[in-house]
């Protein structure tokens, strides 16, 4: 294989909020080796998961399609068989193919996500998973250990993957007695610092591939994702006051012992101690997450293939720390969960040709940049602009996104909270798409929501009654995008948005320019 054809290194930052980095703006240094790191890259400051939640948007990042499309929307979804994936493309092309997988949803159900990686690693689960690639003992002693241990995996995936896609099973493993232990027993958030370790080890010494062959790395790192433990030295410069108040570490405990409790919609909104709690648990993760990034690509430079190396580092979809009285990432489309963090290094990309991508984009184009840097494109591919020079993306004018809710996850909600579910509509799909500032909110066929993303990034304000010829326009993108998606609905009528009278409202109405003083 060609010797001129770059290697591919693609980490997923799962669970992490794009306004959480420095590099993004957060006042708080939590992420100093990926602002190195996107000083001499080109960041997308407005990079969209075509989801909310791990397996679609994975799906979406693995085929370049959007999951109306590929059909990956709940945790039982399977990839369709005549749907390539990335890492098929790339192993026919002659790359290598490895994943390094710390989310059981990616790395244990037998769901198509694993398709075309020659070797995967999990590094999550009741037994995680050692491929030949990072060393086995040999002889026959050897030989009798690996297959002892692959007929133990596979019983142990059998059951993991049965927990997954059983609403009863999965109901069981929700309640608060249980969620200790299978936080435990799963390892639930894997080995970051290991995962970064074998990948480095791979792209230094290719172990196990051929002269010259180029290599595609798939990372997945559960870092910042609940519940939150991080390295006591990361408490105590983000959070200190989990430390010294035991309040906050009740609430802390309750947090990390009650999974289920948070994938609801709250009654009520967090207090402010409940929020800097989370808030600052949630920044230490970040922090510990981007140290040890620091030390994984400070390895692959000192082995020289740093350089030689597209990579690509990016989030399947944010969390949602008590904004809008929300937790989780199951339910909403809002920026918290759909805008990600994105950030490319071409091989050999100085500070000089370091830029900013203002454009708002799809993360589901990951797939044809990476074809792309590997000389396997079609012409219908096109990949993601990456310098100011270059020339302009072709998706500027459109950018798409659902939140179709995780059945399971809507179960249990409806057995337990049945009134929450129908008053904020969670069982309901949303799907949303930008246009220039502004980003519409389709939920179900009865409410809309508009906002003005430039001035108001946070979502405060639905501005859909006083901006009707651009929700007609919008809702008019949607419904052919939408196409024949069955349950989808027809084009909603523009109502007039709930407390528009308000004078607080009024008052943000005229912050934002949208009414004269």
């Amino acid at each position: 294989m060609s010797s001129q054809r770059p290697d591919i290194l693609f980490i997923v930052l799962d669970t992490q909020r794009a306004d959480r980095l420095s590099c993004y703006g957060y006042p708080l240094n939590t992420t100093p080796n990926l602002d190195a790191f996107a000083a001499e890259a080109t960041r997308f400051s407005a990079a969209i998961a075509p989801a909310q939640w791990t397996i679609p948007s994975h799906a979406s990042m693995f085929t370049g399609v959007y999951p109306s499309e590929h059909g990956m929307t709940q945790s039982y979804s399977v990839m369709p068989d005549d749907l390539p994936t990335l890492a098929e493309r790339l192993r026919d092309g002659g790359y290598f193919t490895a994943g390094f997988c710390n989310n059981p949803l990616v790395g244990v159900i037998n769901n198509g996500l694993r398709r075309g990686f020659q070797s995967f690693l999990n590094y999550s689960g009741l037994l995680t998973s050692r491929p030949n690639q990072a060393g086995v003992s040999s002889g026959p002693i050897g030989r009798y250990r690996q297959w002892f241990k692959r007929q133990i995996s596979g019983v142990m995936t059998t059951i993991q993957d049965a927990f997954a896609r059983s609403d009863w099973l999965l109901a069981l493993s929700f309640t608060p007695i249980m969620v200790p232990l299978w936080q435990t027993a799963l390892s639930f958030k894997g080995n970051t610092a290991k995962s970064l370790e074998d990948t480095a080890r791979l792209l230094s010494d290719r172990p196990g591939t051929a002269p010259d062959q180029p290599i595609f790395a798939f990372v997945n790192l559960m870092g910042t994702h609940m519940p939150y433990h991080p390295p006591r030295q990361y408490i105590e410069k983000y959070a200190p006051h989990v430390l010294r108040d035991r309040d906050a570490r009740n609430f802390l405990q309750r947090f990390n012992n009650d999974v289920y409790g948070w994938l609801a919609p709250l009654t009520g909104a967090l207090n402010d101690e409940q929020k800097k709690t989370l808030d600052g648990m949630y920044d230490a993760e970040v922090a510990y997450q981007d140290a040890l990034l620091g030390t994984f690509f400070q390895k692959l430079a000192e082995s020289g293939r740093l350089d030689h190396t597209l990579v690509i580092i990016c989030a399947d979809h944010g969390e949602h720390l008590g904004e809008k009285q929300l937790m989780g990432h199951s339910l909403s489309i809002y920026n918290e969960l759909v805008r990600v963090p994105l950030i490319i290094r071409q091989p050999g990309q100085t500070r000089d040709q370091a830029a900013v991508v203002d454009e708002i984009v799809s993360t589901r184009r990951l797939f044809q940049t990476a074809l792309d840097a590997a000389g396997l494109a079609n012409n219908k591919e096109q990949p993601l602009t990456l310098l100011p020079q270059q020339q302009p993306n072709p998706e500027t004018d459109y950018v798409f996104a659902e939140a179709i809710p995780p059945q399971n996850v809507l179960n249990l909600m409806q057995k337990r909270q049945p009134d929450l579910v129908r008053d904020r509509a969670c069982d309901q799909p949303r799907r949303a798409v930008w246009m220039g500032t502004h980003k519409l909110i389709e939920i179900g066929d009865s409410a809309i929501e508009l906002y003005d993303v430039h001035e108001d990034p946070q979502e405060t304000l639905n501005i859909s009654a006083i901006l009707p010829e651009n929700v007609e326009a919008l809702q008019e993108c949607l419904q052919s995008f939408a196409g024949e998606i069955k349950g989808y609905g027809t084009l909603v009528t523009a109502r007039r948005a709930p407390g528009y009278d308000d004078p607080e409202v009024q008052r943000r109405l005229q912050d934002l320019g949208y009414l004269e003083d």
